[in-house]
């Protein structure tokens, strides 16, 4: 007796069909992008009140971008957004962070501006990291004092101390893991502020940030400029500044979305990486400062072949007088030249040692650490 096929047929069809038809609720229903916008100080916090007479308030200038950032964001169906504050309120630093983590957000992004006594102009953009030089802890002090504002603020931050150094390292650990797609975001931020906007960008800059500090996602924090820069602060302050400034960094989170939605499992990696090396390209540029490890100093004119060095490669020399000095790498940051060094160690170069250059010529170690960018 022959079987007849059509009622698999008809169950092929209709698991197909749901099979379909789940898929598309599926991608109808896909959880929204969340981004926290977070407008710094506010309420008895002004923020930095720009040069003396100028009537600035960082809290104001932050707010209005802040706004503006988000209704534009809004407009975007798959972007929710979420705001620390609408209203000129003051909120514990620690309750910003708790507003992000409730909403189980993507992205994290506190606004703000800059001061400064001397003549420095531009904009920063903040990663969470150790405060490697006097410049980028005195930014990072000055946010984080804040929280001495708080009646209670000794049972919220653990015995944290905004003016001891040591104090701050403990917290860039918590954000190791976002650092990445933080450094991915910065990046994009500034190419928009000093591409589209020609505003004069300081770079992408680490810092012991309490604000950022506990945020379980990617989260930088943005200075638009400095308020105690004449023509900068008078831009921040007025309609046309903050609409633009608002544009600017609208475009660099559509943009670091977009990359997200193109390499989800893929190349998020590579695109990292990419934005990473750019960083230190432009970071090198900027400063002209760079690290090497010493590994020996002799009369004795030798070949840089690794069989000279213990199998070490990437070897240069310099000679000053009748004396051949050999360094071991180069690095931008004194952080990778720590990792050379441990190597010039491991191979048997005991006495090795970290030096800094200054557009080739050798300056003080400790002159290269705290040297910033003005």
């Amino acid at each position: 007796m022959k079987t007849s096929n059509k009622p698999f047929v008809v169950l092929w069809v209709f698991a197909f069909t749901f099979f379909l038809t789940t898929s598309i609720d599926a991608q109808n229903s896909q959880a929204p992008f969340i981004v926290v916008l977070d407008a710094g100080h506010g309420g008895h916090d002004p923020g930095n009140l720009g040069s003396p007479g100028s009537g600035y308030k960082e809290k104001d200038i932050a707010l209005n971008v802040t706004l503006l950032l988000g209704k534009a964001l809004e407009k975007n169906p798959n972007i929710k957004v979420i705001y620390t504050r609408t209203t000129d309120v003051f909120l514990k630093l620690h309750e910003r962070a708790n507003i992000a983590n409730k909403a189980d957000a993507d992205l994290f992004v506190s606004i703000h501006c800059n001061s400064h006594h001397s003549s420095a102009h531009g904009t920063e953009t903040f990663v969470l990291g150790i405060a490697n030089n006097e410049r980028n802890f005195d930014v990072a002090k000055k946010e984080n004092q804040v929280i001495f504002l708080e009646e209670d603020y000794e049972s919220h931050y653990d015995g944290f101390n905004p003016n001891n150094p040591e104090s701050t390292i403990g917290l860039a650990l918590m954000q190791e893991e976002y650092m990445d797609q933080s450094v991915l975001l910065a990046r994009l931020i500034e190419d928009n502020f000093s591409q589209k906007l020609k505003r004069n960008s300081r770079g992408i800059k680490q810092a012991s940030l309490w604000v950022m500090h506990n945020t379980y996602m990617p989260s930088v924090l943005v200075e638009l400029g400095f308020l105690t820069a004449k023509s900068e602060g008078a831009y921040l302050n007025s309609k046309k500044g903050q609409s633009e400034m608002a544009k600017a960094l609208e475009t660099a989170l559509l943009e670091y979305k977009k990359t997200l939605d193109i390499n989800v499992g893929t190349n998020i990696s590579n695109s990292i990486q990419k934005a990473k090396e750019v960083t230190k390209e432009r970071i090198a540029a900027n400063s002209g400062i760079e690290f090497k490890v010493q590994i020996a100093a002799s009369s004795k004119n030798l070949d840089i072949k690794p069989y000279n060095f213990k199998g070490l490669d990437k070897i240069s020399k310099d000679k000053i007088g009748n004396l051949y000095k050999y360094y071991y790498g180069t690095a931008i940051e004194h952080s990778d030249a720590e990792k050379l060094l441990k190597i010039a160690h491991s191979k048997g170069y005991k006495s090795a040692f970290i030096v800094a250059f200054k557009d080739g010529n050798q300056m003080s170690l400790d002159e290269a650490l705290k040297s910033t960018l003005n």
